[in-house]
């Protein structure tokens, strides 16, 4: 019979605790995915209102302009708001 005594086996509550964090950070990346998805969502809904007259088959010029305009003040608004609330938190913890 072979004696493994010498070998450093992982302890199985080490492993449990490594697939733990893996699922949580997997679980991470796939919340934020979501959150993305519902960003786009959002500006698409709120710059389609805002901008599009008449639906065709081709953007003119200023519907176009308008659409990109409305869709980087809504991301400069949404970087601008997480900054100041990332501030507010590290003021917070400190």
């Amino acid at each position: 019979m072979a004696d493994f005594s010498g070998f450093d086996m992982p302890d199985s509550g080490s492993a449990e605790k490594a697939e733990a964090a893996e699922l949580q950070r997997m679980l991470a990346v796939e919340q934020q995915k979501a959150q993305f998805q519902a960003q786009v969502h959002n500006f698409t809904d709120v710059c389609w209102d805002k901008c599009m007259d008449k639906p065709s088959s081709k953007l003119d010029s200023r519907t176009e302009a308008c659409l990109v305009s409305c869709v980087e003040r809504f991301i400069d608004t949404t970087l601008a708001i997480t900054n100041r609330f990332s501030q507010m938190v590290q003021k917070g913890t400190h």
